[in-house]
């Protein structure tokens, strides 16, 4: 990471660092870099990727549809109902 690379960073971001603040975002910026240098030197090919740290597995039940309440059950409650459905007052012009 060079003053170059953090000042177009800076302009792309819209910030306006102070020059203690640049070279410490630099100094990160390197160690960062760095660390990834080394990650990327580790065989992770026999690696099965990894969705969770938990070890869960989900129980799925059947998606069956079933019918717990017919419509006229469902609108007997409603204010108002018209052809099966629920009247609602009218919201646009």
């Amino acid at each position: 990471m060079t003053d170059e690379t953090i000042l177009k960073y800076e302009e792309m971001a819209k910030l306006n660092l102070s020059d203690e603040t640049r070279q410490w975002a630099i100094g990160v910026m390197n160690v960062l870099e760095e660390s990834f240098k080394k990650l990327r030197q580790i065989d992770t090919g026999a690696v099965d990727p990894l969705i969770s740290v938990l070890d869960l597995s989900n129980v799925f039940r059947n998606d069956v549809a079933k019918k717990f309440i017919t419509r006229d059950q469902l609108l007997s409650n409603a204010p108002e109902a018209s052809d099966g459905y629920f009247q609602v007052p009218k919201t646009l012009e």
